[in-house]
C-alpha cells in the first residue's frame, strides 16, 4: 500500500507540475499533449485511490483511519486537478471563440450608403406615422371642443327656456305641482347634459390614450 501510495503522490506533484508549465506558456510548448498527459495522470490517480481504498480495508484495524485520511486527501487533490482542468478547457474555449468573433469582425466588408438608406426608410416610415397619429388626435380634440361648445350653447337654452316657462307659469297662474314638475324635468334634463358631457370627455381621453 505504501508504494502505491508514493507513486499516487509523486503523480499528483507532477500533475501539478504540468499545469505550471500551461501557466507560464514556454516558447514552443504543446498544450495539446500537456493537457492530454494531465488528463492522463487524473484518470491513473483516481484508479490507484479505488485500489487504495481497497487496501485500506485489508490494512490492520489500528492503521484504517490514518490510511484513510491520506487516500482522502489524495482524492481531494484528484478532484482539485479535475476541477483546474475543466477551468483550462474552459478558458481556451473562450479564447477561441473571442478571436474567432474578432476575425470575423475584421474580415467583414461593409456595404455602402445602400446600407444607411436602408436603415433611414424604416426611421422616415415612423415618423411619418407618429405626425398622422397627431394629426389625428388633434382633429378628437377639436371635434370634442365643438361637441362642449354646442352643449354649453344648449344649456343655456334650456335654462333660457325653463325662465321663460316660470314667466309664463306665474303669467298663466300655474299650479304649484305643475311648476314642480316643469323643474324636475329642467333637472332631469340637466342630469342628462352633464352626464353626456362627462361621457364625450371619457371617450376623448380614451382615444388620446390609445393613440399615444
Amino acid at each position: 500500500m505504501e508504494t502505491l501510495y508514493h507513486q499516487t503522490n509523486k503523480l499528483v506533484q507532477e500533475t501539478q507540475h504540468l499545469f505550471s508549465q500551461l501557466e507560464r506558456k514556454p516558447p514552443n510548448l504543446d498544450s495539446v499533449a500537456i493537457e492530454n498527459d494531465i488528463e492522463s495522470k487524473i484518470n491513473k490517480i483516481n484508479s490507484n485511490c479505488e485500489k487504495l481504498d481497497i487496501l485500506c480495508l485489508k490494512g490492520p484495524a489500528s492503521q484504517r483511519q490514518n490510511a484513510k485520511m491520506r487516500v482522502d486527501q489524495l482524492k481531494y487533490d484528484s478532484r482539485h486537478l479535475n476541477a483546474a482542468l475543466n477551468s483550462w478547457r474552459h478558458q481556451q474555449m473562450k479564447k477561441q471563440r473571442e478571436e474567432a468573433d474578432r476575425e470575423a469582425l475584421l474580415s467583414r466588408k461593409f456595404t455602402p450608403n445602400d446600407h444607411v438608406d436602408i436603415l433611414i426608410e424604416p426611421n422616415a416610415q415612423y415618423n411619418g406615422s407618429l405626425n398622422n397619429a397627431v394629426y389625428g388626435v388633434d382633429n378628437l380634440i377639436q371635434h370634442g371642443s365643438s361637441i362642449l361648445d354646442n352643449l354649453r350653447s344648449q344649456r343655456m337654452s334650456l335654462k333660457g327656456a325653463h325662465k321663460r316657462l316660470i314667466d309664463i307659469g306665474n303669467t298663466l297662474g300655474l299650479s304649484n305641482t305643475t311648476m314642480r314638475l316643469i323643474e324636475k324635468r329642467a333637472r332631469q334634463d340637466g342630469f342628462i347634459l352633464v352626464g353626456g358631457m362627462l361621457f364625450t370627455c371619457f371617450i376623448i381621453i380614451l382615444v388620446i390614450i390609445y393613440v399615444a
